[in-house]
């Protein structure tokens, strides 16, 4: 429910806990995953939509969140919300705030549904099958695959940092003339 759980140890040991006594069906943990990881997206969205954009007028600024950004903040959801949904989904710190903060920047619920849902799905569900596929040797792959992986999401959250830090000024150009035409045309952002 839009709360930090380490998610993946719950699925992990459940998957193991199916494979090793056989009192648990493999696909009821993965469906449970599943849906849990969904839902509880899905109500961090409500919680970001029904009070997070206020809450991040007031008091964003204190964290470097002006009111700029967060129009950049929308207008990077507007363009790009689906892949921040989806991929936003396998990175650990991300993942407990995308939803909170798709909602916030208003960004379609439909849209946000259909990339939580897939999202959800090939996290939520690699995690469970990928488990209990691997079984025993999960412990041998978790430690290289787990480093290398981390040191991918860090390197994509430099590229990715730099990449805003430097383009900061112009996409908040553009998103300030969307916001503009928009506000001109019809609904705000």
């Amino acid at each position: 429910m839009g709360l930090p759980v380490p998610a993946e140890a719950c699925i992990i040991t459940a998957s193991l806990y199916c494979l090793k006594t056989h009192h648990l069906a493999i696909q009821g943990v993965a469906f449970a995953a599943i849906a849990g990881a969904i839902i509880g997206d899905n109500f961090g969205y409500l919680i970001g939509r029904r009070v997070g954009f206020p809450l991040l007028q007031r008091y964003g600024p204190r964290m470097g969140l002006t009111h700029d950004r967060l129009i950049l903040g929308q207008y990077l959801f507007s363009r790009h919300g689906n892949a921040i949904v989806f991929l936003g989904r396998f990175v650990a710190v991300l993942r407990v705030f995308v939803a909170v903060l798709a909602g916030a920047c208003r960004m379609r619920w439909p849209e946000f549904m259909v990339f939580n849902a897939l999202g959800g799905t090939c996290w939520a569900g690699g995690y469970a099958l990928g488990t209990y596929m691997l079984g025993r040797r999960i412990s041998e792959v978790s430690g290289p695959a787990g480093i290398a992986i981390g040191i991918a999401t860090v390197l994509g959250l430099i590229v990715t940092g730099a990449f805003l830090k430097k383009n900061e000024k112009r996409l908040t150009d553009q998103a300030l003339q969307a916001a503009r035409q928009q506000a001109n045309t019809g609904p705000s952002l």
